[in-house]
């Protein structure tokens, strides 16, 4: 495939060191190309966070495109080979920060369009682009109140497209239809401070939270469902104690996780945890935080119709797949009827020396106009 110009926006996005939030002037870019081919240009700017949405048409069905401009920080700049911000061709791959995450996907959405556009002016129905400057931090200003303005004004997406980095060995072998829940615990087990020399005077916290931690580790949560694996408990940090060999501590720290199915629901699995500390006669205290409800598209019209551009255009079958982390479209399913993530390889994500296959590029771009050709032209075989 000789299409030149989705790797020439990608590599001018890339060139664009939009650090979380900092946008760096990308979705002004895009909206210049956009524009010329009949896109409404619409800011929302929170904060630091810059936000766009981007429009043609006002019929339904509304097929959007979803993803980000900002990428995570680069790390030691002496460890790439090739600076982060400078795109470099070599070994048939795209290198630079955000390569894979997720500028070549957001080059391949304004080149799908422009292609779709000149061959079907009067195209049924409308296209979007939702585009954040922070997916990559807090995400508080970014994506999630995009979604907040269109609800209060009645506007909802029938297919979404997210642009995320989701295959595994070649492009188009997995597309994510879900993504599960996270909800995290920051747990204080109280004790009572002593000398070790002495422990019937003191309440050693690690000792009385022990077997529950065994309880909690050892618990079967949910055994998952056809999209989703069981629901996954996880201590990421356990923390007591003055650095002392002979004090006992007064106190422990105790941070989990939980990445939950919908065969959970976050209320379920506080009531449960409190339940097992409650049974073991603790005396602590809980902050919890969930930073997304899990969420799914049953396979449908929209995956059908990726799974049907890609067996196409890259001669593989899609798996479809709820794993991996969070992502913008846990708020976006809130106003969208059908959502997927599709994008390129995902293994060298966050990574020094991010890259993406030359000839992934004009495929994905290529992928991407297909399910526009089927979704919105009314030729399923386009």
């Amino acid at each position: 495939m000789s299409e030149t110009q989705s790797l020439a926006l990608a590599k001018a996005l890339i060139a664009r060191p939009s650090v979380t939030p900092d946008d760096q002037n990308c979705q002004q870019l895009l909206a210049e190309r956009l524009q010329k081919i009949g896109f409404t240009v619409e800011e929302m700017n929170f904060g630091d966070t810059k936000n766009i949405w981007l429009r043609r048409g006002s019929a339904a069905p509304l097929v959007c495109f979803a993803g980000h401009t900002d990428v995570v920080p680069t790390g030691p700049l002496e460890k790439w080979d090739s600076p982060p911000f400078e795109p470099t061709e070599r070994e048939g791959r795209l290198f630079g920060r955000g390569a894979a995450d997720m500028k070549t996907s957001i080059a391949c959405f304004v080149t799908a369009c422009e292609r779709f556009v000149a061959d079907h002016p009067d195209h049924q129905g409308s296209i979007a682009l939702l585009i954040t400057s922070d997916e990559e931090g807090d995400a508080l200003d970014g994506t999630t109140k995009v979604v907040d303005v269109l609800k209060n004004r009645g506007e909802t997406i029938d297919y979404c497209v997210v642009g995320e980095p989701t295959a595994v060995s070649r492009l188009g072998d997995m597309l994510k239809n879900g993504r599960r829940g996270s909800l995290s615990g920051n747990l204080t087990v109280k004790g009572k401070q002593g000398h070790i020399a002495y422990p019937h005077l003191a309440v050693n916290p690690v000792h009385t939270f022990a077997p529950a931690l065994l309880e909690l580790t050892q618990e079967v949560w949910d055994a998952g469902n056809e999209y989703f694996p069981p629901t996954s408990f996880q201590i990421s940090n356990i923390n007591g104690g003055t650095g002392a060999t002979n004090v006992i501590p007064g106190e422990l720290n105790v941070k989990f996780n939980f990445r939950f199915s919908t065969e959970s629901s976050e209320a379920s699995l506080k009531q449960r945890v409190h339940a097992i500390l409650d049974k073991h006669r603790l005396d602590y205290d809980i902050q919890w935080s969930c930073s997304g409800q899990p969420f799914l598209t049953h396979a449908g019209r929209l995956t059908d119709v990726a799974r049907s551009a890609i067996s196409k255009i890259c001669g593989v079958e899609a798996e479809l797949s709820t794993t991996g982390g969070t992502s913008d479209g846990r708020f976006i399913k809130a106003i969208a009827k059908e959502l997927i993530e599709l994008g390129p390889s995902n293994a060298t994500i966050h990574q020094i020396n991010e890259n993406v296959l030359l000839d992934d590029i004009p495929k994905l771009s290529a992928v991407y106009e297909a399910m526009l050709q089927a979704l919105l032209s009314g030729n399923d075989h386009a």
